[in-house]
């Protein structure tokens, strides 16, 4: 057994961050390179006071010991990262509205196959799977609803999801599902309530159409319209596991500016799972320092970041895109 020295809460010894490192990589991929130490120590400390402990070792023992799986969860919440924008990559997003939306919309887009139309009335599917504090989900939320007729978009924004197995209503959906492993981030996203100076990041119109803004003890905050925030629904995920069966397939999955935390054979494993989540022509954007490179040849780049599932040819997929467990969830948002 390790016997780990018990200095003050305020420094970290090799050994003991060597511990963690090992724990962190484990439990959710991030690798935590040497330089990460004065993060490691900044970002726990606080925990430790809290708790009242004396060391980092102590802390370790508390989080690795039976009952400590709470513990777990509050130190990969203070050890991620959780920076995000509206609209964030806007080139991006201008491909989504100008090309990808369209070509769904006119039965040759992603989940159809090329040339094929999408089954009558099945929704969109979009996974953020990496969704911080709700930016990036509520911003894929208004682009989606952006790219219906207007008749359709009300429809959409007031629609009770149908039981499963129900009759479609032959109108398009929108169905979005977003993960984090951060459950203090989840919370926050789930609220939908951001300072009022994140308001700059979303276009003026589209500002005006979907968020509120805080009057009385709320001033200075805003919150997105309740028809916003019942298209997506949360759920805790870490990326190192297999996505369950009930998640379905998807349209469009986001995975944004967290491959760079994992080293080469954990972003590997990772890709390789997202891309087994992606319907037949669906798209997968990536950060912009996340290319695949080449790497897998399932996928075809059709822009910086940004890469289209190639079905093999005379073949169909038979997992079903529609997730009835998924689209019973969007109940859940007020």
């Amino acid at each position: 057994m390790i016997s780990i020295a018990e200095p003050s809460p305020r420094t970290l010894s090799d050994e003991e961050f060597a511990l963690f490192q090992k724990l962190v990589k484990r439990l959710s991929g991030i690798a935590l390179g040497p330089q990460k130490k004065p993060l490691l120590l900044c970002r726990l400390g606080p925990r430790l006071r809290a708790l009242g402990l004396r060391s980092f070792g102590e802390y370790y023992r508390r989080v690795t010991a039976a009952g400590g799986e709470g513990e777990l969860v509050h130190m990969l919440d203070c050890i991620c990262t959780n920076e995000t924008h509206f609209f964030r990559e806007r080139e991006q997003f201008e491909l989504l509205e100008r090309e990808i939306l369209p070509a769904w919309h006119a039965g040759a887009g992603a989940g159809a196959g090329d040339g094929a139309p999408p089954a009558r009335g099945r929704p969109l599917r979009a996974w953020s799977a990496a969704c911080s504090t709700g930016e990036e989900p509520y911003s894929i939320a208004m682009a989606l609803l952006d790219s219906l007729p207007s008749r359709d978009r009300r429809d959409v924004a007031g629609r009770t999801p149908p039981r499963a197995g129900a009759a479609s209503t032959g109108a398009p959906g929108i169905s979005i599902l977003a993960t984090d492993l951060s459950s203090r981030a989840l919370d926050q996203a789930q609220r939908a309530v951001w300072p009022i100076e994140r308001a700059s990041e979303i276009p003026e119109e589209r500002l005006r159409t979907y968020m509120l803004r805080g009057t009385g003890a709320s001033a200075g905050l805003m919150k997105a319209r309740p028809e916003l925030r019942g298209l997506v629904t949360f759920r805790r995920f870490n990326l190192l596991d297999a996505a369950p069966k009930r998640f379905g397939l998807f349209d469009l999955i986001f995975c944004r500016n967290v491959l760079i935390y994992f080293d080469a054979a954990t972003k590997a494993s990772i890709v390789a799972r997202l891309i087994a989540s992606l319907a037949p022509s669906g798209y997968l954007f990536l950060g912009h320092a996340e290319g695949l490179h080449g790497a897998d040849h399932r996928v075809r780049c059709v822009a910086p970041s940004v890469y289209r599932l190639q079905p093999p040819a005379g073949l169909e997929r038979s997992r079903n895109t529609h997730s009835p467990e998924h689209a019973s969830c969007l109940r859940t948002s007020e």
